[in-house]
């Protein structure tokens, strides 16, 4: 079970609609394109539609798992007391002073663009159930960081 947003939800029932009315009809199209072409046994073509037709489907039920798993967390019922999936986290660098800033999402949601991370993120974890004023060390490739959390609130 993956927990995330109505918006993440709506996101990934979206792309499934365009994978499967815009994009699979596409690769059959490709693939019947290829085929056109003659002797599939050296048809290099072929092959490679066929390819992308199967990434294509791994897709589309990677994303059917996802929807299926998915429990939508109601975000008015979170608190902001601790940080939790949803939670948006100010926080400080102890070493550089650096601010910034991450909401904790589902891994389907993650986006490093607009600050969201994956819960499975080492910094996410770190994060966890840790409260206001904490201040957390966290093992990242690079060695150790400390972060103090100064606000968490809630997106909704």
């Amino acid at each position: 079970m993956a927990y995330m947003s109505q918006e993440g939800y709506d996101k990934l029932v979206a792309e499934l609609r365009e994978l499967e009315t815009v994009e699979r009809p596409k690769a059959s199209a490709a693939i019947a394109e290829a085929r056109d072409k003659g002797d599939l046994s050296e048809n290099s073509e072929y092959d490679a539609a066929k390819e992308a037709q199967a990434h294509l489907e791994d897709k589309i039920n990677n994303i059917k798992l996802a929807i299926a798993e998915a429990k939508i967390v109601d975000v008015s019922r979170l608190k902001t007391d601790a940080v939790q999936i949803l939670s948006k986290v100010e926080m400080t660098n102890m070493a550089t002073g650096k601010k910034m800033t991450y909401t904790i999402v589902s891994e389907n949601e993650a986006n490093l663009r607009e600050g969201k991370i994956s819960i499975k993120t080492p910094i996410a974890q770190g994060l966890l159930n840790k409260k206001v004023g904490d201040i957390v060390e966290i093992q990242i490739p690079r060695g150790t960081t400390k972060l103090r959390i100064d606000k968490i609130s809630i997106e909704g």
